[in-house]
């Protein structure tokens, strides 16, 4: 296959990484352990943890899980915001040979159950701030070992005064009863009477349940392998190199680390090339972020568009001092022009757009860092990547904008597969090939530029939100006939769910549908919009035509 883009690489970057070069994602962090000891790895209100201290910690949290009895294999699910007791979790969970379930902390107890059911979860870590949604469903579920931790827990006498002010002043822990349960702090105390026990594990061992929708509207778990990790870990670095140097990165971390896309670039890529990565608790408070940001002048900086169009939009934004950042890399959602090009004149840096999914864990196609992008296209695939347009019949088309088709991927951060779900897996990857369900087309220099989405997904801040689930949740309030839900565009998200409903009782409102969505879905998938109609669209069959509606929106 001719691969176009890799005469216009930029200089330095290879055409292909090694994944072989560590068998585990433990040998790279491990290697990075000892090469970095002594410089900062992490920084989270003020506290700061060396690689060394991160090393020792996720010792102690990883014996302190298999003397609960936890055995390689099992699943651990971390579900906080960015906190400085992540990585120590996330590595402590690597070393024990178990296998991570990142859970976004905003889940209604509906969306957990589901989550930790489907993946047979053992052990959590949780924020105490969601442990009363964790109660509600825990019975329903295999978890046994609960570790509650605080915002504030390893920050010191500064920590008693956070957890005070979001305990007590803001009132955002709401009580909980689970039995049981252990402070991390305890469990790294506990830990440190043991050794962690070897295991056997290789490159295609999953380490990693990294949730995501699917056309069918149940998520599902895509098995993410030491081989895959490691791969996209070293096509990070390699594509980066030109601008960064080793061992002297300072990286902005507003992303959650739940989120794929920080995961495996702030907490894999970035730790392996010796950074410090600054960790923001809440993105959205933009005044806390930007006082992060003039402390620790950030060399690297990602993002989404809906994250940087509020910097932008900042008072205080543009006073700060821009010299020491090297590149803004922005993904989740596409960039829009307006965005980057305002970024660009206030920053001086241009914003580095990539592309990826879940599924390829994640990272695909990114533009060249620097000079050379080009706004509006997705890059070029990063090394040992192939990307080929498709049509309907499987055929490859040529570049040009007259032929669109479907994105199809192949390279070794292709997901395993979906944990428990061969079928969806036979559907999604097809001889190693992933079918991305993004629609687009190749420019002649090897530059790809998605059009549109052959799947219903609707992408709110970077968020997928599947149709299918918005739809299930409103076929339970009583009062509700049918719906169909879409994506519609939206200034600050890229795109926010609309629902179009036919009431099955005349006395229903907006307020009560969106009520009832509101204790069942994640806020960001909660409708914006509500039409109620008299009847919806259908096929011959009876099956609703979201394409009409769409279209009549267009």
């Amino acid at each position: 296959m001719e691969k176009p883009w890799l005469k216009n690489y930029p200089a330095g970057v290879p055409a292909n990484i090694d994944p072989a070069q560590y068998p585990r994602v433990l040998d790279a962090l491990d290697e990075c352990f000892q090469k970095y000891a002594d410089l900062p790895a992490f920084v989270f209100m003020g506290k700061t943890l060396t690689f060394r201290e991160i090393d020792k910690l996720s010792r102690d949290f990883g014996a302190y899980l298999q003397s609960r009895g936890l055995e390689p294999g099992d699943r651990v699910a971390l579900m906080m915001p960015n906190l400085i007791q992540y990585p120590i979790a996330l590595f402590g969970c690597l070393r024990a040979g178990l296998i991570l379930v990142n859970t976004n902390p905003l889940y209604t107890p509906r969306e957990m159950r589901h989550q930790f059911v489907d993946s047979g979860a053992k052990a959590i870590v949780i924020v105490e701030n969601f442990a009363a949604n964790l109660q509600q469903i825990i019975g329903e579920t295999q978890i046994k070992t609960v570790i509650v931790t605080s915002i504030g827990e390893m920050l010191g006498f500064k920590g008693w005064i956070v957890n005070f002010i979001v305990r007590h002043i803001k009132k955002m822990v709401p009580k909980y009863s689970i039995p049981n349960t252990v402070s991390f702090k305890m469990a790294l105390k506990q830990g440190r009477a043991f050794t962690i026990k070897p295991f056997e594990s290789g490159p295609d061992d999953t380490i990693a349940l990294q949730y995501t929708g699917g056309t069918t509207g149940v998520s599902k778990g895509a098995m993410l392998t030491n081989r895959n990790l490691v791969a996209n870990m070293l096509q990070i670095r390699a594509w980066l190199s030109p601008v960064l140097t080793e061992g002297n990165i300072t990286a902005l971390c507003p992303l959650p680390l739940y989120h794929i896309f920080a995961f495996t670039v702030n907490c894999l890529a970035f730790m392996n090339c010796g950074a410090r990565n600054i960790l923001i608790v809440n993105a959205r408070d933009l005044k806390a972020l930007i006082k992060d940001w003039r402390k620790n002048p950030p060399n690297i900086v990602i993002g989404l568009n809906t994250l940087f169009n509020a910097l932008l939009n900042h008072p205080d934004f543009a006073s700060l001092d821009f010299s020491s950042v090297k590149a803004t890399v922005g993904g989740g959602m596409a960039v829009q022009r307006a965005v980057a090009e305002r970024w660009q004149q206030v920053t001086g840096c241009p914003i580095t757009e990539g592309w990826g999914l879940t599924e390829s864990s994640p990272v695909l196609t990114v533009n060249p860092v620097g000079s050379g992008g080009r706004i509006g296209t997705i890059g070029m695939p990063v090394p040992s990547t192939d990307l080929r347009v498709a049509d309907e019949q499987g055929n490859v088309l040529p570049p040009g904008p007259e032929n669109v088709g479907e994105l199809q991927a192949y390279g070794p951060q292709i997901m395993k597969g979906y944990w428990q779900r061969p079928d969806e897996t036979a559907k999604t990857v097809k001889d190693g090939w992933l079918l991305t369900g993004d629609m687009g087309f190749m420019h002649p220099e090897g530059f790809f530029q998605i059009v549109d989405r052959k799947k219903d997904m609707i992408l709110v801040s970077g968020f997928n939100v599947y149709p299918n689930e918005v739809e299930d949740v409103l076929a339970m309030h009583p009062k509700v006939l049918e719906s169909c839900a879409l994506g519609v565009p939206d200034e600050k998200s890229g795109e926010v769910v609309k629902v179009f409903v036919v009431k099955k009782d005349a006395s229903l409102t907006e307020e009560e549908v969106i009520a009832h969505c509101r204790e069942n879905l994640t806020p960001y998938k909660v409708p914006k919009h509500i039409e109620f109609r008299k009847e919806l669209p259908k096929t011959n069959v009876g099956k609703i035509l979201r394409r009409a509606l769409r279209d009549e929106k267009k």
